[in-house]
């Protein structure tokens, strides 16, 4: 992880959110950035089995033993400024104009995708989203909708939006991506999304 995500990076992301001086705790900032990085790539399974993956090739390393209380305490405390910097640090704009397969015409072949994704049933989340509707009933769990805008020739992620599932089919970029994107007779309606 550490190959595509180096440490500086992180460093550069948690000074950015001012979270680069913090005292030294069981589970450092820096450590749990990584955490949430292999969150999402372990999506299935508890922050502690996250926690066993990430240290698993640590063999003869010294390493914390904490508890899942203490590991989602981390996760809180930091909040969302450090992946919000540390996403501005990792999206790029595109190959050059001059890489070729990229571009047509002069334009950057990109692709929309989207998909929603439940989140906790927290008060503030069910303030802005609402439960999933389906056949037999809600869902249970809030639910948003997240649009992202790649690069096709070498899958880099130009920028993300996210937004409630109930308006439209999704957040509407309104003014920060591209204005050939704007145009697209399948963008969205609906209210401004947020970045991530």
């Amino acid at each position: 992880m550490t190959q595509h995500v180096p440490f500086e990076m992180v460093d550069a992301a948690l000074a950015e959110a001012g979270l680069g001086k913090s005292r030294v705790r069981e589970v450092p900032a820096r450590v749990v950035v990584y955490l949430l990085l292999a969150g999402a790539l372990f999506a299935e399974v508890g922050y502690r089995q996250v926690w066993d993956k990430l240290v698993a090739a640590l063999d003869g390393v010294p390493v914390a033993n904490p508890t899942s209380g203490v590991l989602a305490q981390a996760r809180q405390r930091m909040g969302p400024a450090p992946l919000r910097a540390l996403f501005d640090l990792v999206r790029g704009p595109g190959p050059a104009p001059r890489t070729r397969g990229r571009w047509w015409r002069g334009l950057l072949v990109c692709a929309i995708d989207g998909t929603s994704a439940a989140v906790p049933a927290s008060a503030a989340n069910l303030a802005e989203y609402t439960p999933h509707r389906c056949n037999h009933g809600g869902s249970g769990y809030p639910k948003l909708r997240l649009l992202v805008l790649v690069c096709c020739g070498t899958r880099t992620v130009i920028d993300a939006i996210f937004g409630p599932t109930g308006v439209g089919r999704c957040p509407t970029p309104n003014g920060w991506w591209p204005a050939c994107v704007r145009r697209w007779s399948c963008c969205w309606t609906g209210p401004l999304g947020r970045r991530t």
